[in-house]
Formats: structure tokens, C-alpha cells, sequence
């Protein structure tokens, strides 16, 4: 625990609050953080590469801390907007995202929606993951709505593209959407946007090119033996495979190996 807070009993302002510190802030009162469970870490990371896509999203974070005045300090699971400056962001995201898994604490989870939503935050979405699959939409001044698998999440102002609710936990939905959004980055409307400019272009140079798009999009470094791997390569569902690998690649190896 943070020296801060056995030595004191506050109220806090986030200045006090380190990074590391497993504390976010509520008018000045610690509310405890700890550690994620994997289903709720995995899904968290899909969520975070869906969202962090979207053409229309210049930043996203996992965890980022972010304070709309001196006393409360709030660390969206995922978060857009998030500040490229040392410290916490200023204000709150526009959007927001909260997974809820086996023993969490609702009264903690309802402070945090009403701390975000009350501070100008417009979308709260909160990813039910024990029990039945369902995610529930926050707006301010609105009654909560849920949408389930099959339904699509709209973030009109924030995201470009609709989000399949599968695609916030779900790796195989996650990709999909993931690659979508990173071939329009591109110019590409969709995977089979570039499977027809393969057609006009010649169908495995048209993948190779979107291939190569894609990377720089991502900024993944193609190294002479990649290039020359994809260059060399003649089968068109090895040529889909690796785009669809890039969709979620942290580096080009992952893409080959």
C-alpha cells in the first residue's frame, strides 16, 4: 500500500496519487484497485484493440488515469482521449469502457459511471462477462439500455464504426473488427474492399500491397527478409492469413511466426 494513504486519512487531491498507486480518487476518498482476473484481462485487451483502431480514435489507454478536478482521479478500464503528456490526463474521455466479472464490487462500478458520465464523459459502456454476455450503455441523463450478442454499439462523436458487442470480449470477433478498421486507416473499406483491388491489380500483388499497408498503419517494421518473403509468396490464403494475423500483431514476427 502507498505510504500516502497509512499516514493520513484525507480527503486526497490526484497530485498526491502516483502512478503505481492502486487507488483511483472519488471527491477526494480512496476506492481501492486490484488486480484483474485473465478473462477479464483478455478481454480487456480485445476491447482496447477494437476501440484504439477506429479510424476516427487518435488515442486510446488501458487503465489511463484521468482527472476532471483536483479530487477525483478515475481509470477507465479503456479509455479514448487519453493524454500523450507525462501524468494524468485532464478531464475525462468521451468514451469509456468497464468489464464486469465475477465479484465485482456493483456499488464501487456505479460511483465510477456516475463520477465519469457527471464530469461530461458520453458513453459508459460496461462488458458483462460471468453469466450471460450483455453490455450496458450509460449516457447522461439517460436510462441505462443493454445490448447482447448480435447487437452493434454506435459512439456517434467518438467512433467512426459500429461495435459488434462480441467484438469487446471475443478474440475471433475482436480481429475482425480490428482489421476493419485498420484497412480503412489505409483507405480500404473492408477485407473485401482489398480482395477486389487484388482483382484489378492482380489478385496476390493487390494482397501484398494491403499486407504492406497495413504494417505501416500499425507501425510495424517489415525487416528485407519479410519484404522479400511477401514478395516471394504465391498463395493467396497465406497472403489473407498474415493480414489477418497483422490486424493484432504487436511486431512483424508475430505476423510470420
Amino acid at each position: 500500500m502507498s505510504r500516502l494513504y497509512t499516514t493520513s486519512h484525507g480527503p486526497f487531491t490526484a497530485n498526491q496519487v502516483k502512478p503505481g498507486d492502486p487507488y483511483e480518487l472519488s471527491n477526494g476518498h480512496p476506492i481501492r484497485c486490484l488486480p484483474s482476473g485473465g478473462r477479464h484481462s483478455g478481454a480487456n485487451a480485445e476491447g482496447a484493440s477494437v476501440i484504439g483502431s477506429d479510424p476516427e480514435v487518435e488515442s486510446v489507454g488501458v487503465d489511463a488515469g484521468f482527472t476532471p478536478e483536483p479530487g477525483t482521479l478515475r481509470a477507465p478500464d479503456v479509455a479514448v482521449g487519453v493524454s500523450n503528456e507525462p501524468g494524468w490526463s485532464p478531464g475525462v474521455p468521451p468514451l469509456a469502457l468497464e468489464y464486469a466479472d465475477r465479484g465485482q464490487d456493483e456499488d464501487d462500478l456505479t460511483d465510477k459511471i456516475r463520477d465519469l458520465l457527471a464530469a461530461g464523459t458520453k458513453y459508459v459502456w460496461v462488458v458483462r462477462l460471468d453469466g450471460p454476455r450483455r453490455v450496458e450503455i450509460h449516457r447522461p441523463k439517460e436510462k441505462m439500455r443493454l445490448a447482447h450478442p448480435g447487437d452493434e454499439l454506435t459512439a456517434p462523436g467518438v467512433l467512426r464504426n459500429p461495435v459488434p458487442v462480441e467484438a469487446l470480449y471475443d478474440k475471433e470477433a475482436a480481429q475482425k473488427a480490428t482489421l476493419r478498421n485498420l484497412l480503412q486507416r489505409q483507405g480500404y473499406e473492408d477485407l473485401d474492399a482489398v480482395l477486389s483491388a487484388g482483382k484489378a491489380e492482380g489478385e496476390l500483388q493487390g494482397r501484398r500491397t494491403a499486407l504492406l499497408d497495413l504494417c505501416e498503419a500499425k507501425g510495424l517494421a517489415i525487416n528485407a527478409q519479410q519484404g522479400q518473403q511477401i514478395q516471394a509468396c504465391t498463395d493467396a490464403s497465406q497472403l489473407k492469413d498474415w493480414l489477418v494475423r497483422a490486424a493484432t500483431a504487436d511486431t512483424s514476427d508475430d505476423i510470420f511466426d
